[in-house]
Order: C-alpha cells, then structure tokens, then sequence
C-alpha cells in the first residue's frame, strides 16, 4: 500500500494524510541540513565555517575534515583527496544538488542516491564512529533519504507531482 492509499481501518486516510505531512516535514529539515551545509561553507556564515575560510574567499570544504579529522580504514584515501579542487566542487555540488531537491521534492531518487552516496561516504571517513562500534547518524540520514524517495515524499508540500509529470521525467524515470 502506498503512502496516500485509502485504508480500511476508520480514520485510515486521516491516518495515511498525516504519515504524507509527516514525511514531508522530515523531508523539508533534512534538505535544510544539506543545504545549509552548502551555505554555510560556500559564505562562511560563523555556525561552522567562518568567512575568512569560506569557499568565496579561497578556503576548502574538504581539506579540514578529510585532511585531519578522517580516520580509520580509509583515512589514507581521505587525506589524498582533502582539498582537490574537483573534490571540493563535487562536495558542494552534492550538498547543494541535494538540499534543494528535497525541499522542492523534485529528483527525488537522484536526491536519495546522492544524499545516501555522501553521507555514507563521511561515515566511512570517521570509522569506527566516537559513540558506537559501527552506527552513526549518517547511516540514519542514508535510509531516511532512501525511504523518503520511495514513498514519494516528493508530493506533499513539494513539486514532486508536477516534477514527475514532465514528458522527460516520464521518459527517465530514474529522474523521478
């Protein structure tokens, strides 16, 4: 049964309408997390980033945390590619392609791919994590993000609907 089915249970489409707003609410913060990422390394806006090494003045998204704070199995690989001009670019381009996808709803399984590609990309740059022998919260974004795709989280407070009905998105449907 998909999200926006009609239930036999009584008040099932109460329930089903309130799951959508629900996905849709989770959907639209963590958009916001990615793309306030971007922002906040591409001007330097103080949370984390502070302007004088944002990426507008020359600084590097990747060179601090892949450069020093990588560790474990891959941290060999991480330090290698820590400051790469394409490595930045497609860092950026990630967070940014990502966080506007999902608070629009539009690109959803692209979003999802991507998003999960990423965050389980800085899972394995901090392995083992500090709290648990193997679980972080960015393994917890990397399924959100895949069952957000596949419960069309994209049509609730979102373009996903129109997005999906555009001749090449029928066409590509893993545009969808």
């Amino acid at each position: 049964m998909t999200v926006g089915a009609k239930s036999a249970v009584p008040g099932g489409t109460r329930s089903a309408a309130a799951t959508r707003y629900l996905l849709a609410g989770i959907r639209l913060a963590l958009g916001w997390v990615f793309l306030w990422a971007f922002l906040d390394k591409t001007f330097g806006l103080g949370h984390e980033t502070v302007a004088a090494k944002s990426w507008l003045n020359g600084g590097s998204p990747t060179k601090g945390f892949l450069g020093s704070a990588a560790k474990g199995p891959f941290a060999g690989f991480y330090h290698s590619i820590a400051g790469a001009g394409v490595t930045d670019v497609l860092f950026m381009a990630a967070l940014l392609g990502v966080g506007v996808a999902l608070i629009l709803g539009v690109g959803m399984r692209l979003a999802a791919g991507a998003g999960a590609l990423l965050t389980v990309m800085m899972w394995t740059a901090v392995l083992p994590p500090a709290s648990n022998p193997f679980m972080d919260d960015h393994l917890i974004y990397a399924a959100v993000l895949i069952v957000l795709a596949l419960l069309g989280a994209g049509n609730t407070l979102g373009l996903g609907r129109l997005w999906t009905s555009l001749p090449l998105v029928r066409r590509a449907p893993w545009l969808r």
